[in-house]
């Protein structure tokens, strides 16, 4: 397949030849690396790479991906970077509206009807800006002789990818990792990877937050050798019992070289010469006891996925035996049946208690090829009498959103900024977090499992200029709404924000996006959340704008900016679903004076559960003044932007530096009291 610059135009065209979303699992080829994080099995792309900026498509180096291509005429660029942050392009900040309002007219294709105006909107613009990647690099020994993938974990909007001159694949999903198989074409030395990233497509439409509109690779990029048998993916089912006993499940798929066998030996664990091998699967406490030991045969008749191989069904075709086969290897989905462990230590904000699980492949030969290791906890979120609980105790959100932010980088952080949220998280009483409104960093999940922190798990989904102009609610061409073209593409956020993070903790709402009205594409979103069947709740707050879908869509009651009370007469007027604020506060300049009115509902209302600050961090831009010559925050408008929201995106309990600022004191305060 060769790639096709009308995809950016076509809603209908969102992913392509990309491996599916999976577990955020890190996998490692010994017990050792396990246990000292190095990895062998993975190298870093970050770095310096060549680059090319042009200000439309048209005007793109079309064939920069091909080789022997003179890209003497490049510049070079930092990864992961903003490309804006690097001094290209021109820096926006807008909230409600989509940044090219009165300068470009848009609408969304197929929302409105026949009409054909959307072909080229992207592809063919006079403004839309193109980034134009080069790496050149050699593979790590650790890689050679193996399957090889590569894996961006955040590219602002669209992306092609080649390698050494071939086409891989395209993705649109700005902050959920895409893994692409190059394994067809890597070679050991002097492989070039390009990637060509454009400002904006159709993905655009449902990217539409509150914050300045970054474009290029701002997050990892990272290559890995794939062991000949392999975990492809992970579910973890830890069930907390009201006995407060424990039992585990686990679905693993893994992958591995097509080999023969004839027979496998069930009753002692070991298998003959050319069987697939085994998985281990251990799960310890804190102190390194273990409680659950078990040793799990990979399923699969070989011989008849030969077979069906043999009669022309190579790639993805599924058989009798539970094997798929593709590219040469078997993809193999198999589960650990459910094991009782007795008691268990319940995981809360008050004790984040976590155990270890290693997944450990042994080959036919009993040999180990890989261990993975993950943190898991066990907690019971229920929906009882309209009251949310966890483990038994009625839940309490003393929660803040939070946009991945620094202001020197933009929404490229590192682990430095994550820490020391976390610290000012612990500090001040913020026991949960909405990820506002899209997938943050695997390293942030990681962080509110250890520390104890509730999160609000948000798709990466916001349509808010398609339906809400001028303040007036005007969904004429809302997207995605029911407009059948841009259903998969949404499901596909869903999908990839469940598949990556569905095996962390602290995960308790999967919330369906932000601002997007209500329609049937959200309820297919709200069903494929449904039918995981995970003990999660799903939040939305759109169908406030929408009441007829209120008894289809979200677990909970949500509203932002609710007075208190607008929320007692909710409350006392036979209320079908708990009450969440999903945003509240707004603190921005003087605010949070009014926190304790509604933190007394608490004590009045069992149904209100809490809610979520607006917000955790200014967006500022730290800049040289040219006058002064001085370091200053900019802030929306301030980079000659048009249309703007100006000093809107400064309303964090936090400076962009993360300097409290005085109303730190009221949350922390209150807070305190309802812990």
């Amino acid at each position: 397949m060769d790639a096709d610059i009308r995809w950016l135009d076509d809603p209908e065209v969102f992913r392509v030849g990309a491996v599916a979303a999976h577990s955020d699992h890190r996998f490692y080829i010994c017990e050792e690396e396990a246990k000292t994080g190095k990895n062998s099995l993975a190298q870093s792309l970050n770095g310096v790479w060549k680059f090319h900026y042009s200000e439309n498509a048209p005007e793109r180096p079309a064939d920069f991906f091909r080789e022997g291509f003179d890209s003497a005429g490049f510049d070079e660029i930092k990864v992961p970077c903003h490309i804006e942050i690097a001094g290209y392009d021109k820096i926006y900040y807008i909230n409600t509206m989509y940044p090219w309002e009165g300068h470009f007219y848009r609408r969304p294709a197929h929302s409105l009807g026949g009409t054909k105006e959307w072909e080229g909107m992207f592809s063919a613009a006079s403004y839309n800006p193109v980034g134009s990647y080069l790496k050149e690099f050699d593979l790590d020994k650790g890689l050679l002789g193996k399957r090889v993938t590569v894996c961006f974990e955040g590219v602002e909007q669209a992306m092609y990818l080649w390698l050494n001159g071939h086409f891989i694949g395209y993705g649109e999903d700005s902050f959920t990792p895409i893994t692409f198989d190059l394994t067809p074409y890597i070679k050991e030395k002097g492989n070039i990877l390009a990637v060509e990233v454009h400002k904006r497509s159709t993905a655009a439409f449902l990217e539409d937050q509150d914050f300045f509109r970054f474009f290029g690779i701002f997050r990892n990029v990272t290559l890995y050798g794939l062991p000949k048998m392999h975990v492809e993916d992970l579910w973890a089912k830890p069930v907390l019992n009201e006995d407060g006993t424990g039992s585990f499940g686990l679905e693993l798929k893994i992958s591995m070289e097509k080999i023969s066998m004839e027979s496998i030996s069930v009753e002692s664990i070991s298998v003959e010469t050319g069987s697939p091998g085994r998985a281990e699967i251990i799960l310890a406490d804190k102190d390194g006891n273990c409680v659950l030991r078990r040793n799990m045969l990979l399923p699969g008749n070989v011989k008849a996925a030969e077979k069906a191989e043999g009669a022309g069904g190579t790639a993805g075709k599924e058989n009798g035996s539970g094997a798929v086969l593709k590219d040469g290897f078997m993809e193999i989905a198999c589960e650990m049946e459910r094991a009782d462990i007795g008691k268990v230590t319940p995981w809360d904000n008050h004790n984040p208690y976590l155990y270890q699980l290693y997944v450990k492949l042994y080959d036919g030969e009993d040999g180990l090829v890989e261990t993975v290791p993950y943190q898991i906890g066990f907690c019971r979120l229920e929906l009882k009498d309209k009251v949310i609980y966890l483990n038994g105790k009625r839940l309490i959100l003393n929660g803040v959103n939070r946009h991945e932010w620094s202001p020197e980088q933009g929404r490229c952080i590192g682990m430095d900024e994550m820490e020391q949220d976390m610290e000012i998280f612990l500090k001040n009483n913020i026991n949960a977090v909405r990820t506002c409104h899209y997938p943050d960093q695997i390293p942030w999940y990681d962080l509110c499992d250890k520390n104890g922190i509730y999160m609000m798990a948000e798709s990466n989904l916001e349509t808010h200029g398609s339906w809400q102009k001028m303040g007036a609610i005007e969904p004429s061409w809302n997207v995605p709404g029911d407009v059948p073209e841009w259903k998969e593409a949404v499901l596909d956020r869903a999908r990839n924000n469940f598949e990556t993070f569905k095996n962390h903790t602290s995960i308790l709402f999967w919330s369906l996006g932000n601002e997007s009205y209500a329609g049937e594409n959200l309820v297919a979103m709200e069903q494929y959340f449904k039918e995981k069947e995970d003990g999660r709740l799903v939040h939305y707050e759109g169908v406030f704008n929408n009441r007829s879908y209120e008894d289809r869509i979200s677990d909970v009651e949500s509203r932002m900016y609710a007075t208190p009370e607008e929320i007692r007469e909710y409350l006392s007027e036979n209320p079908k679903k708990p009450f969440i604020l999903c945003e509240y506060m707004h603190d921005m300049g003087n605010s949070l004076g009014g926190l304790d009115s509604y933190m007394k509902l608490l004590d009045e209302f069992e149904m209100y559960q809490g809610g979520f600050i607006w917000d955790y961090i200014d967006q500022a831009i730290l800049v040289t003044d040219a006058v002064s010559g001085q370091k200053v925050m900019r802030y929306g408008g301030d980079f000659d932007d048009r249309p703007a929201d100006y000093e809107f995106s400064g309303n964090g309990i936090v400076f962009a530096d993360r300097t409290e600022k005085p109303a730190m004191q009221e949350v922390r305060y209150y807070y305190g009291l309802y812990r």
